[in-house]
C-alpha cells in the first residue's frame, strides 16, 4: 500500500494534516470520509515528503491506559454517545500511539463493529484483560462498570510493579557504578602505582600482581573483553525468552528466599486483583483464569494457572489446584475456599487483593533491607582489594628500610 498526505477539517471545522495508508488515492478519500473528515486535499507522498514515523515504546503506560477508562467512564454517564465520546478521547490524549489507536477503534466503530472487536484489534496497545472487560460489559449493558473496575486494576496494577521495580533498581544502580569506579581504578589508578614501583625495583606482592594483570588485561585486550561481554548479554537475553531460559530464571527467582518471597506475593495480589475484575464484569471463571494465566510473569506461577484452567473445566473448585501446586501462600486458597463456599468469591477476591498488596510494599522494604548490607560489603570487598594491593609494595618496601 502507498502512503498518502492529507489535508482535511473535522467536524469541529478545525483544519488536520497528516499521513494515511491505502491501495489507491481514491481509498484514502474514501477512508478518510469514514473517518468524519472532509478532505482538501490527497497527494501521494515519496520518500522525502512522507512522514518520519519512529516507534520508540511498546504500547503505552498503565497510567494511560487508566486515565483513558476513567475519562471514558465520565463522558458515557455524562450521556455521551460512544463515537463521541471515542472522538473527544482521540483529541484529549497525549500519548501518540494511544491517541491513533484511539481513533482507529472510532473508525471501526462507524462501520459496525463492536467495541470490544474494534479494541481487540490493538493488541499492542491493549491487553487482553480489556477486550474480555469491555466485551463482557457490552454483553451485560454496564459497560461503564467495567472500565471502571479496569481503571482501578491498571492502578493498582502500576503500583505493585513501581514497586517491584523500585527494589530492583537500587542494586542495579550501585553495581553499574561500582563497575564503573573499578574499571577507573584499573586503567587510570592502578597504573601509575605499578610504574612507581618498577621504578623502585621492587618485589611486588601476589594481590598487586593479581591486579595489575587484570589492569592489564583491560587496557590491553579491551576489544576483546567489550565483544565477550556484549555476547554474554544476547545470549543471556535470547535465553531468558526460550521455555527454557523462563523456567531457569523462573525457578532461580524462587530459589532465593527474600526474592522469592516478594515474586509469591506480588504474583498473589496480581491473580486476585484481576480474577475479581473479570468476575466482577460477568466474565466465566474458566476464561478469567486462563486470562490470569497469561499476565503471569514468572512462568511456574503461569503453568499453575494453566493447570487450574483445566481442573475447574472438569468440576473441581479454583482453590484446590492452587493448594495443590504449592507456589501460593495458604492465605490465597484458604481465602478463595470461604469464598466458594459462601458465595462470595468476589468479595473475598477483592479482600486478598488488598491484602497481598500490602504485604509486597512491606516485601520491597524487605527485600531493600537485605540487599542494601550485601551491597555495602561487595562494595567494601573491592575496596579493600585494590587499596591492598596499593599499599602492600608500600609497606613492603617500609620494612626492608626498616
Amino acid at each position: 500500500m502507498a502512503s498518502y498526505g492529507y489535508e482535511a477539517i473535522d467536524a469541529s471545522g478545525k483544519t488536520v494534516k497528516g499521513s494515511i495508508e491505502a491501495e489507491n488515492i481514491e481509498k484514502a478519500r474514501n477512508d478518510l470520509k469514514g473517518q468524519g473528515l472532509t478532505v482538501m486535499d490527497v497527494k501521494e507522498q515519496s520518500l522525502l515528503t512522507q512522514d518520519i514515523n519512529i516507534d520508540i515504546g511498546g504500547r503505552p503506560k498503565a497510567r494511560d491506559l487508566s486515565v483513558f477508562c476513567r475519562q471514558f467512564v465520565s463522558m458515557i454517564r455524562a450521556g455521551v454517545t460512544i463515537l463521541d465520546a471515542l472522538r473527544m478521547l482521540t483529541e484529549a490524549t497525549e500519548n501518540k500511539k494511544l491517541q491513533k489507536a484511539i481513533n482507529e477503534i472510532r473508525v471501526s466503530a462507524e462501520k459496525g463493529e463492536t467495541l470490544a472487536s474494534a479494541i481487540a484489534e490493538h493488541p499492542k496497545v491493549f491487553p487482553d484483560l480489556m477486550v474480555n472487560m469491555v466485551a463482557a460489559g457490552e454483553a451485560s449493558g454496564s459497560l461503564d462498570k467495567s472500565l471502571e473496575r479496569m481503571a482501578v486494576q491498571f492502578e493498582r496494577s502500576n503500583k505493585t510493579k513501581s514497586l517491584v521495580k523500585k527494589a530492583m533498581m537500587y542494586p542495579v544502580v550501585v553495581i553499574i557504578v561500582a563497575i564503573i569506579v573499578v574499571i577507573v581504578m584499573l586503567v587510570k589508578v592502578i597504573p601509575s602505582y605499578v610504574t612507581m614501583f618498577d621504578q623502585m625495583d621492587a618485589e611486588l606482592p601476589a594481590i598487586t600482581k593479581a591486579v595489575q594483570a587484570a589492569s592489564n588485561f583491560i587496557i590491553n585486550k579491551w576489544f576483546i573483553l567489550v565483544p565477550c561481554i556484549v555476547v554474554i548479554v544476547m545470549a543471556t537475553s535470547q535465553f531468558s525468552r526460550t521455555d527454557a531460559g523462563k523456567h531457569f530464571f523462573g525457578k532461580l527467582a524462587l530459589l532465593i528466599k527474600p526474592i522469592r518471597n516478594l515474586v509469591v506475593k506480588t504474583a498473589s495480589a496480581q491473580m486476585a486483583r484481576t480474577l475479581s475484575t473479570l468476575m466482577g464484569s460477568g466474565v466465566p471463571l474458566v476464561e478469567a483464569v486462563e486470562i490470569v494465566s497469561r499476565t503471569m510473569t514468572n512462568v511456574y506461577f503461569k503453568e499453575a494457572m494453566e493447570a487450574a484452567k483445566d481442573d475447574i473445566v472438569i468440576g473441581q473448585p479454583l482453590s484446590i489446584p492452587l493448594q495443590r501446586c504449592g507456589l501460593f501462600p495458604p492465605m490465597a486458597y484458604h481465602m478463595i475456599r470461604i469464598g466458594e463456599e459462601s458465595g462470595n468469591t468476589e468479595d473475598m477476591l477483592d479482600k486478598l487483593a488488598d491484602y497481598y498488596e500490602e504485604e509486597v510494599e512491606m516485601a520491597v522494604a524487605t527485600v531493600m533491607a537485605a540487599m542494601e548490607p550485601m551491597i555495602i560489603v561487595v562494595l567494601a570487598g573491592i575496596v579493600v582489594v585494590l587499596i591492598g594491593a596499593c599499599m602492600a609494595p608500600m609497606l613492603t618496601m617500609y620494612e626492608a628500610i626498616g
